[in-house]
């Protein structure tokens, strides 16, 4: 699979600038095929860790600082010499040992000529609590499931070169429109967990998908009881499964009490927190004016939840494929598109989506690029009617406005209407 997280890899190995790499992002989203992809292709050789496969690893760890002193050790584990920016030093599941996660600080200040990069599950979630390891002396790098770039080279290779090629303001010919939306459609279906876009290539059978989604959810839901800490594993676990209710309300705005009746703030924050640290889901906060800089105006108690992957929120909602293929409209469809449009946007601006709701407008992501502010209307299908998206937009006119749907690509007056598969492409075409 072609992944775009190699060439951040390629300029890490190449920077100035360069300390220990952490990748994160939630279980099972490629990281450990990612570092050994990257180790194979870009260094004369790389040597494998794994923390929790190899508990006497630990000991190593435990006995020493000194990081020569631990690649000595760890090249005679290896059975080949580790040479410096020659050979790619890979430790996996490094959550399972602290400590081998402080000594990272030592590679940077004392051995930073060797490479090391490292990953763990949910190491989001050990990141998120200051003093579990070394601020400052690492690159950190956010690893999710497949984009829909990434996911059509995997599919597609042929269509993939011609969505490249798309440049700002170019009429998409029929054939092409077409091809796209149904590949986005099968995006929705299969999302962009690797193990799911592999299996679609191999065996291309939808009964194959569904089951290698319904164990990953499986796999997560267990997980929250294995690595909660202090945090109510049950807690953890009632957030994520009411997710498809949060979304299914008609303003998509996260509700305590549709969690558990009588459910507090007090109760949940905390599990939202592990989750979002996690990498399993996504939060956007609502602003209370779509002006530079955004985040000053974050309204912190009012904001939205999306899954991590839109695949397995099209499986956890139990959406039927046939609905999606068939452009009928189902129930949950405009959730379903706004959570793969969000699933797009982030990483392609420094400043991550917000949304805007007060009693006039209701604007579905707020964009900051540079000082611009740029609104985002969301449509599932062809439709194109959105008062107050346009009353906005005609009241503020802003340089770039952005409507998402299953329509070509043109400008309307202010407004810009893009594809739904073009998404992953936004600041490119802005």
């Amino acid at each position: 699979m072609n992944r775009n997280a190699i060439q951040d890899l390629i300029n890490w190995k190449s920077s100035e600038e360069r300390k220990p790499m952490v990748l994160k992002g939630a279980r099972q989203v490629g990281k450990t095929w990612l570092m050994k992809e990257f180790g194979q292709n870009y260094y004369n050789s790389f040597v494998y860790f794994n923390f929790d496969e190899e508990d006497e690893l630990k000991s190593i760890f435990e006995t020493s600082k000194n990081p020569h002193r631990i690649i000595d050790l760890l090249s005679m584990i290896a059975g080949e010499k580790i040479l410096p920016s020659e050979t790619l030093i890979i430790f996996d599941e490094i959550q399972e040992c602290p400590k081998a996660l402080n000594t990272l600080k030592y590679f940077k200040e004392k051995a930073n000529e060797y490479h090391v990069i490292v990953a763990g599950s949910l190491l989001g979630a050990l990141l998120a609590k200051p003093k579990s390891y070394p601020v400052g002396t690492v690159n950190l790098l956010n690893i999710s499931p497949l984009t829909f770039d990434e996911f059509l080279a995997a599919v597609d290779p042929s269509l993939y070169d011609y969505y490249v090629s798309i440049q700002k303001n170019q009429q998409i010919e029929d054939i092409f429109h077409n091809r796209l939306l149904e590949a986005y459609n099968y995006y929705l279906i299969i999302g962009g967990m690797p193990e799911c876009v592999a299996s679609w290539v191999k065996y291309k059978d939808p009964a194959k998908i569904s089951q290698i989604q319904h164990e990953l959810i499986e796999v997560y839901e267990n997980d929250f009881s294995k690595h909660n800490g202090k945090v109510n594993s049950g807690r953890i676990l009632m957030v994520f499964r009411s997710i498809v209710t949060q979304l299914a309300k008609p303003n998509k705005k996260f509700m305590y009490g549709a969690v558990r009746e009588g459910g507090r703030a007090r109760d949940f924050e905390e599990a939202i927190e592990w989750l979002v640290s996690a990498g399993m889901l996504s939060r956007v906060y609502n602003v209370s004016k779509m002006e530079h800089p955004l985040s000053a105006f974050d309204k912190l108690d009012q904001f939205k939840l999306f899954v991590f992957d839109t695949g397995l929120l099209k499986h956890m909602a139990g959406i039927d494929n046939g609905a999606i293929l068939l452009k009928s409209d189902y129930q949950f469809k405009g959730p379903l598109t706004e959570n793969y449009c969000l699933q797009q946007l982030r990483g392609q601006f420094e400043i991550e989506p917000r949304y805007f709701s007060d009693k006039n407008h209701e604007i579905d992501f707020v964009l900051q690029y540079g000082a611009e502010i740029t609104p985002i209307e969301v449509k599932s299908g062809e439709d194109k009617s959105a008062p107050s998206f346009k009353k906005y937009v005609a009241d503020h006119q802003p340089e770039y406005a952005l409507r998402f749907s299953k329509r070509g690509y043109r400008k309307d007056g202010y407004i810009t209407t893009l594809p739904l598969y073009l998404a992953r492409k936004t600041r490119e075409l802005l």
